[in-house]
């Protein structure tokens, strides 16, 4: 090799310890890795895998042992992750809150005070249930944000997975990237994430994008002499090639879970609704001192007001520390926390049911962007199936329908087996097989009787420059061991306008070149478009001889010579769309979304394609991409919304289309079909990816991954994103319902009588309703039919619609009307104590928020009941709210501070709170006005 211009500074070497004990076991090894730019005259991949134990062409064994062995040696291809938050970081998180610390100093306090009053015994319950409240609540808290965090990390650790080509026991595989260990022979080609540092082996053309690694766009040339080195994490832009992995786990990087924008206005409304409440918190604080200092004579409960000297200092502080701690757990339960929560679980089972339907989730706020998703433009390769079939074919200028290949001149007939065989891949195996070669590969040996081997025996392969969405064409340029040795051969495989575009000549039936004249060319062209309306795509076959001298000459910056090429032959290929295409389709234009094709076809086929497909409505809505690149910004801008299909479209007219709809105020997603289209995924809304025929590429600069490569499958995307937001605004308006409520209730209460009717250990437990086990309930709603018939939602519409203002003020208010009747009026209407009064108001409180949660269910729809049998995890959560409040009252009624409840009244507690539900019904008769309520507040 010669002598590297890189030094060792430049790639990544192995831990000093993992040299050491390499070196005990194969001691050259160390010099050929660290030393690498002392080389070895053979190249760098034959002294390091002879050293690694691998064979160039057959990889690794890839058995048990040696895979374990090798990651024992070197390491795996993951680095050693931070460990994740446990319960106890939660914990304490929790714990450091200041609203909290307040609390557990008033409990500590009341805890001392109480039990120096009244004994051990009985001196505790008033501390202690504070206490033991807030050490629950945050161990719930704690628990179910522990769960959600792994569940996250498990969702985050799926889509960084990413699937690489190997060769071991002889045989090209796809492993995980994580599985990568030293010593693999990985397979590279355009779009590929380089898995792993590593030593190029053999290969043509390659282009490796390190930006990621220097921060320089400039794409950097990898060969064997002068620069053989491959760094992990860049990305391959052109050619292909093999390589051998030489160190792993040193570029991995761990992504931390962002925040999505929704997630932000959420932040922002939670500061709003807490500074709210700290105001309310605020002024009953004040009413209730105010109260206690200017009452001398004893309340109805016999609790003694301020009576200046004669009052015990020690019962001053404790009155004011009980109503310090009554304020503060109003304002923990005025700052609606469960908020973040419940966006955290509502994407976790969301990003969990998608990935059950084939989408992977890259991005949590592309779910809920896609949600609001007004325009999807998809490229060919997601509208049809990953299957073709020769139909058609022209060879020798003659169509092969009823002749034989033995009717071909035997010298075409080799060089078109030759072609075929090679762009194939079958040589030098760094192509993965597509469908299309497959497809052709097949029509070869069944119509033209070739022989795999026979037909590339001998052959030399000496460049190839690798086909691309936009080149659409592969050459490769070959030296035959029978041929003088001073001629070389290029063939060339593509898109038959471009090829046909190249040629000068071409082969007749009996072997002769012949100029390629304009009435020849023309008849071709029309052959060709007699295949296109039957939805088939035209692939030619072209070659031409070269002396050395000549070919020197022609390759101009290292490309295949592409001129004056002799034409051998095309072929017609069907494929069909996917099946449910035109349903699909179908369920966008419900849901108002606008389906546009955009591809490189010419405008034939993909007229075809669009029609089966259903995208198609008129042929006004197509247009080509040079048309559109070709008009001014403000035509373009007036035309973007009327287009259906756009042909020979290149990635620069697939972005020029998205900024004009996105300037247009659109939320637009977009499916890649190719390394270039990195720019246009990235600036869309949304941009979705193949999972099996994307590159990784694509795959990096999406947001969701479709895992079967099904168009069909994005509507279900759309459903999950709007499903996310209606969830979200489900629990919203459960938590301001409740809100809304308690503050009210308390601030008329305090101000009225200076007390209120729950005491702080019953605001927590109320707390832990709205917040954990609401956010629960309310996070695994599924997406309904009726969501995807109605239009979008824009992304800057209020997410408190004028339809939750409705109902959190008509159920607000009937909760308010019902807990301040029995706070004033509960004696005379029931007969009973003012400590009963108070336990059927905390009892009907908590059971009117268990009602609430039903209501939440559905925001229109007056049946809150129906499909509430699929949802078990709901009618769970329920079900232990009512008996985590039976035994509270009925069995921790010192705890609680309540008083036992016989049937009667138990009855008029259910039924008081199950009458909320006709409420419900009621108020949603009521019509609201399409101008957003509060706009300019909430945003």
């Amino acid at each position: 090799m010669a002598s590297s211009s890189f030094t060792v500074s430049r790639y990544r070497q192995p831990e000093r310890s993992t040299v050491t004990r390499f070196h005990e076991m194969l001691p050259e090894v160390p010099e050929v890795v660290i030393e690498m730019d002392a080389g070895d005259q053979a190249g760098p991949g034959s002294g390091i895998a002879t050293s690694l134990k691998t064979d160039l062409q057959g990889g690794i064994g890839g058995g048990d042992e040696d895979i374990s062995w090798r990651i024992k040696v070197f390491g795996s291809n993951s680095c050693a992750k931070p460990h994740g938050k446990g319960w106890f970081c939660f914990v304490w998180e929790a714990l450091v809150d200041p609203t909290i610390l307040i609390l557990l100093v008033c409990a500590a306090l009341l805890l001392g005070f109480g039990i120096k009053e009244h004994g051990t015994e009985d001196g505790w319950y008033n501390g202690g249930s504070i206490l033991i409240a807030v050490l629950f609540i945050v161990s719930v808290s704690a628990a179910s944000n522990c769960r959600q965090n792994k569940q996250l990390d498990k969702l985050s650790k799926i889509s960084n997975n990413i699937l690489v080509k190997v060769v071991r026991s002889r045989s090209q595989q796809n492993i995980p990237i994580f599985d990568i260990v030293v010593g693999d022979v990985v397979c590279l080609s355009i779009g590929d994430q380089v898995p792993a540092d590593g030593l190029f082996m053999e290969g043509h053309s390659l282009l490796v994008d390190e930006s990621s690694m220097t921060g320089v766009n400039d794409l950097v040339e990898v060969d064997k002499d002068q620069n053989p080195f491959l760094l992990s994490g860049t990305m391959v832009a052109d050619g292909c090639a093999k390589m051998i992995v030489t160190c792993v786990g040193t570029n991995t990087t761990q992504k931390s879970i962002e925040q999505t924008p929704f997630q932000a206005r959420l932040k922002k409304l939670t500061l709003l609704l807490g500074k709210f409440g700290l105001v309310v918190g605020f002024l009953v604080l004040a009413a209730q001192l105010v109260q206690y200092f200017t009452e001398d004579s004893p309340d109805e409960n016999g609790n003694k007001g301020f009576n200046g000297s004669k009052t015990k200092v020690d019962d001053v502080i404790n009155t004011i520390v009980g109503i310090i701690a009554t304020a503060v757990t109003r304002v923990v339960v005025a700052i609606p926390g469960g908020l973040l929560l419940a966006m955290t679980l509502i994407h976790a089972h969301a990003a969990k049911e998608m990935m059950a339907h084939c989408a992977l989730l890259r991005k949590l706020s592309a779910c809920e962007t896609m949600g609001s998703a007004t325009t999807i433009c998809a490229a060919t390769p997601a509208l049809l199936q990953n299957r073709m079939e020769v139909t058609k074919s022209v060879v020798g200028a003659e169509s092969m329908e009823g002749r034989s290949y033995t009717s071909i001149a035997g010298s075409v007939l080799q060089l078109l087996q030759q072609g075929i065989s090679l762009a194939r891949g079958s040589v030098h195996k760094l192509f993965s097989v597509a469908p299309m070669d497959d497809a052709i590969h097949s029509w070869a040996v069944m119509k033209l009787s070739m022989d795999m081997d026979n037909s590339t025996q001998g052959l030399s392969i000496l460049d190839v420059e690798a086909s691309s969405p936009e080149k659409r064409s592969i050459g490769i340029v070959v030296e035959r061991q029978q041929d003088n040795t001073n001629v070389i051969h290029v063939h060339w495989r593509g898109d038959f306008e471009r090829i046909l575009s190249s040629c000068s000549h071409y082969y007749d039936n009996s072997g002769q070149v012949k100029v390629l004249d304009d009435e020849q060319r023309a008849t071709f062209c029309q052959t060709a478009k007699g295949i296109a309306p039957g939805g088939l795509r035209c692939i030619a076959f072209a070659h031409k001889y070269f002396s050395k001298e000549e070919y020197k000459n022609e390759r101009v910056h290292r490309k295949v010579p592409d001129k004056d090429l002799i034409l051998l032959g095309f072929v017609g290929l069907k494929t069909s769309c996917h099946p449910g295409m035109k349903q699909a389709v179908e369920d966008f234009r419900l849901a108002g979304v606008d389906v546009k094709m955009i591809t490189g076809e010419n405008v034939s086929i993909a007229k075809s394609i669009a029609m089966e497909c259903g995208i198609l409505d008129n042929d006004e809505s197509i247009i080509t991409g040079e048309e559109f690149r070709r008009c001014q910004e403000h035509i373009r801008m007036q035309r973007a919304d009327n287009i259906r299909l756009m042909a020979r479209s290149s990635p620069l007219d697939k972005l020029l289309l998205v900024q004009s709809l996105k300037q247009k105020g659109h939320v637009v997603a977009v499916t890649g079909d190719g390394i270039n289209d990195a720019p246009a995924l990235r600036l869309a809304d949304i941009g979705l990816s193949m999972g099996i025929q994307g590159t990784e590429v694509e795959k990096e600069n999406s947001d969701i991954v479709i895992m079967d490569d099904n168009f069909a499958s994005v509507p279900t995307v759309l459903r999950w994103g709007r499903c996310v937001n209606i969830n979200v605004q489900k629990f919203i308006q459960f938590q301001l319902t409740v809100n809304v409520a308690a503050m009210t209730i308390n601030f008329v209460a305090a101000v009225s009588t200076g007390e209120t009717p729950l005491t702080p250990a019953q605001f927590l437990w109320v707390n832990l309703i709205m917040d954990t086990l609401g956010a629960l309930a309310l996070a695994t709603g599924k997406p309904t039919d009726e969501l995807m018939k109605k239009p979008p939602v824009g992304r800057s519409d209020p997410f408190i619609t004028n339809i939750m203002w409705r109902n959190i003020v008509g159920l607000a208010s009937y909760q308010i009307a019902v807990i301040l009747a029995l706070k004033f009026k509960g004696k005379s209407i029931f007969g009973v104590n003012e400590n009963v009064v108070n336990t059927l108001i905390f009892t009907i409180f908590v059971l009117l928020q268990v009602c609430n949660l039903f209501n939440s269910r559905e925001l229109e729809a007056k049946n809150v009941f129906k499909g509430i049998h699929k949802n078990k995890l709901f009618l769970g959560i329920t079900g232990i709210t009512i008996v985590l409040q039976v035994i509270m009252v009925e069995i921790l009624n010192k705890f609680a501070h309540t008083e036992r409840l016989d049937w009667k009244q138990w009855g008029a507690c259910i039924g008081i709170a199950a009458f909320s539900w006709l409420i419900c019904c009621l108020v949603k008769f009521l019509p609201v006005p399409k101008k957003p309520i509060l706009h300019c507040l909430i945003n």
